[in-house]
């Protein structure tokens, strides 16, 4: 008998080869993954309510007898039938209407009594059910899968209907069940009271009441925390096995970096650079996570960690996603640096893409490998094998979530366990940061620098557009520059909205054709973006038309106004991302929202937009909103695990398996003991990438 997880889905009756492909689009191959592809919602179905009680626009339940059925045809639409059935109970009659269903006539004979669940809607005048779901009431209703109790409502492709997919969950759990292993510690589930697993997933398919599918849910989503944990403290644990680098921390390079900077730090900043210090003073690798919002001054700190690393004798490394941001962090911190010297020359920096001249690019990776660059600053270029490092001492990834989790330990990979700062400017309420970035020290810079522009946040409807057309005109007549922001960049019907290239080629000819205008977006080649994005830094633009490719963008102090075109498409702290683009000189600028937005939940988020200006309060907003998933993007953030639990409705729960993960490590580092050992098999069978990301040193 194999495990579940070797078991193809093709052996599950009703399934065979053609709907396996369908199945795999979905993540599901094996028994287990069709176990474990959990529903989205559930329908109480357990209360009949009486035809004359029914309600429009509500989806109810009941048990009628069909009194007449007949098919008929569409003389509008060829080929299109309508199914009807007319039904009664003792309170009253109700049409019911099916699409495209003619086989269902021979289920709807005269006299039948069924049970349909479905959307009550006025038609001419009456109410009528549209095309519901229903179920023959027969001697074995009792076990019906549809009707008469909570019902199980999954996300699938089209042409798999929700009645056969419950029916191979069914099947599935009919025949497998009884061989689901569960790999929990017995202690942990006795000191967390959770369900059994095969227990838990039946009941989180089929719930027997509404007590036993949360039991379910919290077992199984305490499971997929505790996966996401373990992984992190291992990897903490290991690098505290390893040693790292003592850094000298006070020295004269980095007083004079700090008493020749031509402006006061912040208190965050003093406040960072003091962890920061302590940390690389430890003989264990620092592993620190830098958070502030845009133009919070993240720069000049990791620019002050690289001061401690280089005083010492020791190389620096800072990777940026793109090779304009790196271009920009390298001309910054040079001219920063203008003049300073380590103990004995000029502190030399050195910038590594992959665009430019093969022999100065060779050149640079031969001075690196020699010790001649004390800091280099670059794209993922830094990464690639022939670059080496005679002694990294510090390497600084911004943007971290740009990269993917091979990416980012392939940097410290070039060095001797040196210690890393990870900087990101999409703030994460903290408490929920320090639990889903387990493996890290979080510190965190909140407030701007003095001398920052205002940003004023403008939210227009759709009919007022004209008005946030009119603020970009004035701002570039008096010089200054303008972002104008959409969501796609080719027209999209579905959504009803206009693109990037559409409305560029507009503007030309229309609302700002006295002005110089050049279109951004991620399908062009890297190096048309690089050209488009220099001639707008060099004032050879007044206009930037744009996707969300701006999100991690470049200073540009005299970019005084954005327009953001479909605003309600966009996540909260994705447009605070982008408001940041704005505002990075002195002068007054303006974020100016236009929406379409119909719902009161979009006008809630533009009008949240507008009130607030502090990433933090953005950030929890956007979390409550859209939840976790969409807000830091599942793959970047290693949340794909996460199918059925939320760190932001189940903090509490996201905590105890933390602790659970600690207790564990502490006890068992290697998970080698008898009670951890199927942990350990199945966290290593379920994500595999988890078996590198725990040696990473």
């Amino acid at each position: 008998m194999g495990k579940l997880s070797d078991i193809s889905i093709r052996y599950v009756k009703g399934v065979g080869p053609k709907r396996e492909k369908v199945f795999n689009k979905l993540g599901v191959c094996s028994i287990e993954d069709l176990l474990y592809y959990f529903p989205r919602r559930y329908e109480d179905r357990t209360k009949f309510i009486p035809i004359s009680a029914l309600e429009e626009g509500r989806e109810q339940t009941i048990k009628a007898r069909v009194l007449v059925s007949a098919d008929r045809r569409s003389f509008r639409r060829r080929g299109f039938s309508i199914t009807e059935a007319l039904v009664e109970d003792a309170t009253g009659r109700l049409s019911c209407v099916w699409f495209n269903q003619p086989y269902l006539k021979a289920y709807l004979r005269p006299g039948t009594e069924v049970i349909l669940y479905g959307k009550i809607e006025r038609y001419s005048g009456k109410l009528q059910m549209n095309a519901p779901e229903f179920e023959v009431v027969s001697g074995e209703s009792e076990g019906s899968l549809n009707s008469g109790r909570i019902v199980p409502v999954y996300s699938l492709p089209q042409g798999l209907g929700q009645r056969s997919f419950r029916k191979m969950i069914r099947m599935a759990l009919d025949k497998y069940l009884s061989q689901v292993i569960d790999f929990m510690p017995f202690d942990v589930k006795r000191n967390h009271k959770l369900l059994d697993l095969a227990q838990s997933i039946l009941n989180i398919h089929f719930p027997e009441n509404d007590g036993l599918q949360k039991d379910a849910y919290a077992r199984l989503a305490f499971e997929e925390f505790l996966f996401f944990q373990l992984p992190l403290i291992l990897r903490k644990q290991k690098r505290k096995e390893k040693a790292g680098i003592a850094h000298k921390v006070e020295g004269r390079l980095l007083n004079d970096f700090l008493a020749k900077l031509p402006f006061e730090l912040t208190e965050g900043q003093k406040t960072v650079i003091a962890e920061i210090k302590a940390d690389m003073a430890k003989p264990e690798a620092m592993q620190r996570l830098l958070q502030g919002d845009v133009g919070s001054g993240k720069t000049v700190v990791a620019a002050g960690a690289c001061m401690i690393a280089i005083q010492g004798g020791f190389q620096a490394a800072i990777m940026a996603p793109t090779e304009i941001l790196s271009r920009q962090h390298f001309e910054k911190i040079n001219s920063q640096l203008s003049g300073l010297r380590s103990q004995r020359n000029k502190i030399k920096v050195g910038l590594l893409t992959s665009s430019g001249l093969r022999k100065q690019k060779d050149k640079m990776i031969r001075d690196i490998k020699e010790g001649k660059v004390d800091l280099v600053i670059g794209t993922h270029a830094l990464l690639e094998e022939n670059v080496q490092f005679k002694s990294l001492g510090l390497a600084v990834i911004d943007e971290q979530h740009k990269f993917g989790v091979g990416q980012r330990a392939l940097l410290p990979a070039k060095g001797k366990n040196p210690d890393i700062l990870i900087m990101t400017a999409t703030p994460i309420p903290r408490t929920l940061a320090i639990t889903l970035y387990g493996d890290l020290d979080v510190s965190v810079i909140r407030h701007l620098p003095p001398g920052r522009g205002r940003i004023k946040t403008l939210y227009f409807t759709r009919e007022k557009q004209a008005q946030a057309y009119a603020i970009a005109k004035e701002q570039m007549a008096a010089g200054n520059q303008a972002y104008i922001v959409y969501p796609v960049i080719e027209e999209s019907y579905a959504l009803d909205i206009a693109g990037a290239e559409k409305m560029y080629e507009q503007f030309k000819k229309g609302e700002f054709r006295q002005f110089r205008l050049g279109l951004i977006h991620g399908r062009m080649k890297h190096d048309e973006q690089e050209a488009v994005m220099l001639k707008f830094k060099n004032k050879e633009l007044d206009a930037l038309v744009s996707t969300t490719v701006l999100e991690v963008g470049i200073d540009v102090p005299s970019a005084t106004c954005m327009i953001v075109e479909h605003a309600e498409r966009f996540g909260l702290s994705q447009l605070h991302q982008l408001r940041g683009r704005v505002g990075r000189g002195a002068i007054e600028s303006f974020c100016v929202l236009v929406s379409g937005a119909v719902t009161e939940t979009s006008r809630a988020r533009m009008l949240a937009m507008a009130s607030y200006s502090d990433g933090f309060r953005i950030a929890e907003e956007d979390l409550r909103i859209r939840g976790p998933g969409e807000y830091f993007g599942s793959r970047q953030h290693g949340l794909t695990g996460l199918r059925i639990a939320n760190p932001l409705t189940q903090l509490q729960l996201l905590k105890s398996a933390r602790e659970e993960a600690v207790n564990i490590v502490a006890q068992d580092p290697g998970l080698g003991s008898r009670q951890n050992v199927l942990l350990k098999e199945k966290l290593l069978q379920r994500f595999p990438e988890y078996e590198k990301v725990m040696v990473v040193g």
